[in-house]
């Protein structure tokens, strides 16, 4: 069985029961909210969120359309996705790392024997912002990380005024990252990802 399978909640949280047409036919309707791992095909639409989220308070992306392709083509099962009848509104990416911290390498790396999951961006649609929707995105991800037995803790690197998003999410603060972008410097934050057995004893993974 592959981890996806064995996940029940990156299966749609709520099923819009079908609906009888006037001729007493069931017509199909798409899942009203479901979670589930990107792939190439949704990259367009990852950027495009992105972009709208990023430029205007940063002036750039933390990743571009061809790094987004990169990633989702070596390590989907390290993404995932909010669609809300079949529409992408919200979406976190990561990959994998083999160091205790980030560096400037971590940007366009993925280390399939790392332990540490890189978070490069997590973003929401401007039209469903301010309704926890990151929050609720960010605690699915790490429910779901915990059900790979690879993965031993979540780091992330953001600018200061989103640590306090964060720690409420459970990351903690090692301190100041060493990587760069441009004039921007970084906050590097951690959030420890239990051991696979543990998890498969208390959550049906």
């Amino acid at each position: 069985m592959s981890a996806l399978s064995a996940l029940p909640f990156l299966k749609p949280v709520h099923l819009r029961s079908p609906q009888n047409s006037p001729g007493g036919q069931r017509r199909h309707t798409l899942p009203a909210s479901e979670f589930r791992c990107l792939s190439p095909e949704d990259a367009v639409s990852v950027f495009e969120i992105e972009r709208e989220a990023f430029i205007s308070v940063s002036g750039d992306c933390p990743l571009h359309l061809d790094e987004i392709r990169h990633f989702l083509n070596l390590c989907p099962e390290l993404s995932l996705g909010w669609f809300e009848e079949g529409r992408l509104v919200a979406f976190i990416i990561g990959s994998l790392w083999d160091q205790d911290r980030l560096s400037q390498a971590a940007l366009t790396l993925h280390k399939p024997r790392g332990t540490a999951v890189h978070i490069h961006v997590l973003a929401v649609h401007r039209t469903f912002r301010q309704q926890g929707k990151g929050s609720i995105l960010m605690w699915r991800y790490l429910q779901y990380l915990r059900c790979l037995p690879f993965a031993r803790r979540a780091l992330l690197m953001c600018e200061d005024f989103l640590v306090p998003f964060y720690q409420k999410c459970g990351f903690e603060v090692l301190g100041p990252c060493e990587v760069t972008v441009g004039e921007l410097a970084f906050i590097e934050m951690q959030h420890p990802v239990r051991g696979h057995a543990f998890m498969r004893r208390n959550s049906g993974c």
